[in-house]
């Protein structure tokens, strides 16, 4: 059944999955900053949010979309300010508005060729079912989640980790050296995910592990690409400044780091990339204090 369905946002992940509404056979329209089609927005019969995860409470606050309107939101990240996952700032802007989050292991180029990829929809199970089914095609598999809470921290945590990674290469350190550094900030995502209430599955699936593996070993990963810059020798400042996007792991490292001091979570690579973004320390002397921690039980 044809559907109404406007993509906020016009950005490469944006017009990614306009092209997969349209494929999928819907009448899609799109909403930008730069070009706000209210029109678009009024008839929808639901509103995809691509934008940057820090400019959602702007851009919702914005969207003139009708009352009970379901909104899900594709931005991997936790407000700066708040503290707050996507989904909690919808609610906060629109409480009448369903949200869904939509995460997983993809890369826009990659859903706009027609490879194959698979990602998740998580949310109120009833609807994500409609809009997963309404969604999917072959080629962009869509699975379900009511783990709302599980499959956000997932895909924000993740992009802290993709830094850290992609210093590491930029040092030299080796394939053994980002196997373990993927390991063991799996190990972070999932004590985080678990002390504010996701399940470990969803934190072992597409939008947790699944989308770790990606974002800390592709060259298409802006957090990995940041991260091997600033391992080469260039400065946090000129890394962001040459980045073709927007570095969402930048913006979350500091507050991820915050709430695990929090809620008394050991995430020494959380803490030293937010050392690194935003004190200004040296990645040499992360990299030792690193290296100088004790081996405990793989499991601490």
């Amino acid at each position: 059944m044809k559907r109404r369905i406007c993509v906020a946002g016009d950005g490469a992940w944006g017009r990614a999955l306009a092209f997969a509404a349209r494929e999928a056979g819907h009448d899609t329209r799109m909403w930008s900053r730069r070009a706000p089609d209210d029109a678009a927005l009024s008839d929808a019969e639901v509103i995809v949010g691509a934008v940057p995860a820090q400019s959602v409470r702007e851009v919702v606050t914005r969207l003139a979309f009708k009352e009970g309107t379901p909104l899900i939101i594709a931005a991997k990240g936790i407000e700066r300010e708040t503290g707050k996952l996507m989904s909690d700032v919808v609610r906060d802007v629109r409480p009448d508005a369903p949200c869904l989050a939509l995460s997983g292991p993809s890369f826009a180029e990659d859903v706009v060729k027609g490879l194959p990829t698979a990602v998740v929809l998580a949310g109120n199970e009833e609807l994500a079912e409609e809009w997963a089914s309404a969604l999917a095609r072959p080629q962009f598999r869509i699975y379900r989640s009511g783990d709302l809470t599980g499959v956000e921290y997932g895909g924000a945590l993740k992009n802290v980790l993709a830094i850290a990674c992609g210093i590491s290469d930029g040092r030299g350190f080796g394939e053994s050296a980002r196997a373990a550094l993927i390991t063991r900030g799996f190990a972070e995502l999932e004590r985080m995910g678990r002390a504010l209430g996701a399940k470990p599955e969803t934190l072992r699936g597409l939008s947790g592990f699944g989308d770790l593996i990606l974002t800390c070993t592709s060259g298409k990963s802006r957090n990995h690409a940041f991260g091997l810059a600033i391992g080469g020798g260039v400065g946090v400042g000129a890394a962001l400044a040459a980045s073709k996007g927007v570095v969402e792991g930048a913006y979350t490292a500091g507050i991820a780091h915050r709430k695990a001091r929090g809620l008394g979570i050991d995430m020494p690579i959380v803490a030293a990339i937010r050392a690194i973004v935003d004190d200004g320390s040296d990645p040499e002397t992360e990299i030792e204090k690193l290296l100088a921690r004790r081996a405990g039980l793989e499991d601490e």
